[in-house]
């Protein structure tokens, strides 16, 4: 098949797909798919009739979505799944330097903080309990990374289908004790109407005081009013996050300051990952859209992802 890349063709992507046998074409009216690696506001409108579907290089397409840019009558794929190593790597460095204090003790900027930091730090060896909310890639991606420690691992997803690796799968509707159960929560869900907001002041305040939040999933998974309350009095002990509400985060906002938030700019993966990592994807999805099947990523609309 003929494919083109908007609004900027990536090299390595486009040699990578023509190495699979596609061949790329400049002018939109000659592809029969197009790899898009923009927001809504560069997508071609309108999308002429010759593309079969679209290809998303990122995972997330909520705004895409909500911008109208995402229409019924045009099939597409995004890159879930494809990302869960590096996302679930920055997922891990957040959640142990959260623990650890690194950031209370980075503004610190003293040794004095030493015994101070000791009492609050924790360990993942010693008996915790990890919740990976929304048990897709990412999740999946981080279970053979927590498993060294030990910890009991709790899967939380949609269907309640069990998820390997796990000690414990429930699906999110069931899932009401483990807020008060586990000593971790990694929240990895995209972000829909029934997921927007899920970490309130009502959850945050089921949770265990020796808590941690980790967010690599959207920003808007999480009431940020609501978590830096929890956070200034000790209603949970952290969070960590690299997806944030609003986001970019603006200077002077008080998770900045607190030293029980630990954050990270949204670098979990950013284009330069996808430029190394999306193209396989995107060869498998072109396959079955060709051969007649429902592609491996596509985007359910009515779900949301």
């Amino acid at each position: 098949m003929k494919f083109t890349m908007y609004p900027a063709p990536w090299d390595n992507v486009v040699d990578e797909v023509a190495a699979a046998g596609h061949e790329f074409v400049d002018r939109i009216e000659d592809a029969d798919f197009l790899i898009f690696n923009g927001g809504p506001r560069h997508f071609p409108d309108p999308l002429p009739e010759n593309i079969g579907f679209v290809q998303h290089v990122f995972t997330g397409v909520e705004h895409l979505i909500g911008s109208g840019t995402i229409k019924p009558n045009v099939r597409w794929a995004n890159s879930a799944g494809v990302y869960g190593t590096p996302v679930a790597e920055i997922a891990m460095a957040l959640l142990l330097a959260q623990l650890h204090q690194v950031k209370a003790v980075t503004q610190a900027g003293s040794f004095d903080i030493r015994w101070e930091a000791d009492e609050k730090q924790g360990w993942l060896f010693s008996g915790r309990t990890v919740a990976l909310i929304g048990a897709g890639g990412i999740a999946k991606a981080m279970i053979p990374m927590l498993r060294p420690f030990g910890v009991k691992i709790i899967a939380v997803n949609r269907s309640g289908d069990d998820v390997d690796g796990a000690d414990e799968t429930f699906a999110i509707d069931r899932a009401e004790h483990v807020w008060g159960e586990a000593d971790a929560f990694v929240l990895t869900m995209p972000l829909t109407d029934e997921t927007r907001g899920v970490i309130d002041a009502e959850v945050l305040g089921k949770m265990k005081p020796n808590a941690v939040v980790v967010n690599v999933g959207r920003g808007q998974l999480v009431v940020t009013d609501d978590l830096v309350d929890a956070l200034r009095d000790g209603v949970i002990a952290g969070a960590a996050m690299d997806v944030t509400e609003p986001e970019p985060l603006p200077e002077g906002h008080p998770l900045w300051e607190l030293p029980n938030a630990t954050i990270t700019p949204h670098i979990a993966a950013t284009a330069r990952i996808a430029r190394k990592m999306i193209a396989p994807q995107i060869v498998d999805n072109a396959a079955a859209f060709e051969a007649g099947e429902r592609m491996p990523t596509e985007v359910d609309v009515e779900a949301g992802y």
